[in-house]
């Protein structure tokens, strides 16, 4: 069976052994588990999943159980008839009747509170629900899959997941492995990202040096894909030249390797001082830019630097660009520099 794996990104051994299972389990209607450090990218594997199922022309419909507030989450997941709370004023159906036919994603299953885990196991065992506020059961053939980056039986030791329920959702257990244990997957999607960003950003591919990789490679990855990510985009915006070499790495992936972070030095040109010099529309096309990406690469090193010069502190970084903090905070948001 050939497997559709759009979005996934990676041929390491540990990968490899996951879409093996995937490959066999994704033709049942098995109930599976996939669990996983956050940023690992469980949800494009349980995407995975439904793409190569029987239901793939269905409904695939997510819903992430730590992100809705634990009284709505019944509502959104079985639904809610006319009347049957304060703003309740239309029926509505809920997650469980939207996917019927296809594929209902759990994300963050974990979070769920005990009283609703019930309704859930009922769910899955008997094929049916009830809305908020009805009468009547509805019958639903839904596929569950379910994911968290919690420990579930420890969360079953501790009384704060439901056992029956544990054991009903972890028919197939599927982990995704951590970054780290990936290998070379790492500068796949280093140079997959790289390329995205640098796309979108309308500047020249960049190139990532020997030692540049060898640091990647090298790292820990605590935040996993997602953290990777990011330092690319990071990268995209705020090195200068068109290979990025170590010291254009965070200071954190020499802390964590165990190296003395670098400092970049500038190469000036040997000729008279003449003070402070405007940026010329020369060096714009020198770095392949347009006036609103190079605006922005220079207020990014700047923040950068203020940041630096301020050990951290937010308060006098602000100061010394001279804009407040709370739209300091957002620059650096934007740029994820915090």
């Amino acid at each position: 069976m050939v497997l559709n794996l759009t979005g996934i990104i990676g041929n390491s051994p540990a990968l490899a052994e996951v879409f093996k299972v995937l490959g066999k389990v994704a033709p049942t209607d098995s109930t599976v588990l996939v669990t996983g450090e956050s940023g690992t990218g469980k949800e494009l594997l349980v995407r995975a999943l439904h793409q190569n199922s029987d239901r793939h022309n269905k409904p695939f419909v997510p819903i992430n159980c730590g992100a809705i507030p634990k009284e709505l989450l019944e509502s959104e997941l079985f639904g809610h008839e006319k009347g049957a709370f304060t703003h309740a004023i239309r029926s509505r159906p809920g997650r469980f009747e939207l996917a019927d036919g296809g594929t209902i994603f759990l994300d963050e299953i974990g979070e769920m509170d005990l009283s609703l885990q019930v309704k859930i196991l009922r769910a899955l065992q008997e094929k049916e629900i009830e809305r908020v506020g009805g009468t009547s059961i509805k019958k639903v053939d839904v596929r569950v899959v379910a994911a968290t980056n919690r420990d579930l039986e420890g969360e079953v030791a501790a009384g704060r997941f439901r056992e029956d329920l544990f054991y009903r959702l972890n028919v197939i257990p599927l982990r995704l492995p951590a970054l780290r244990k990936r290998g070379n997957d790492i500068l796949l999607l280093a140079e997959h990202f790289l390329c995205d960003h640098c796309s979108s950003k309308a500047r020249k591919k960049l190139k990532l040096s020997e030692k540049a990789q060898e640091m990647l490679l090298t790292y820990s990855w605590p935040g996993n894909v997602r953290e990777l990510e990011n330092f690319m985009e990071r990268l995209s915006i705020l090195c200068d030249g068109m290979e990025i070499l170590p010291e254009d790495l965070p200071a954190k992936i020499f802390e964590d390797i165990g190296e003395r972070p670098l400092r970049k030095v500038e190469v000036i040109q040997p000729v008279a001082p003449i003070g402070f010099a405007w940026p010329m529309l020369k060096d714009m096309k020198d770095k392949d830019l347009k006036l609103k990406e190079f605006l922005e690469a220079i207020e990014g090193r700047l923040l950068a630097e203020a940041l630096e010069l301020a050990d951290g502190v937010k308060n006098k970084a602000a100061e010394l660009v001279g804009i407040k903090r709370t739209t300091l905070i957002e620059k650096l948001k934007k740029r994820n520099l915090l």
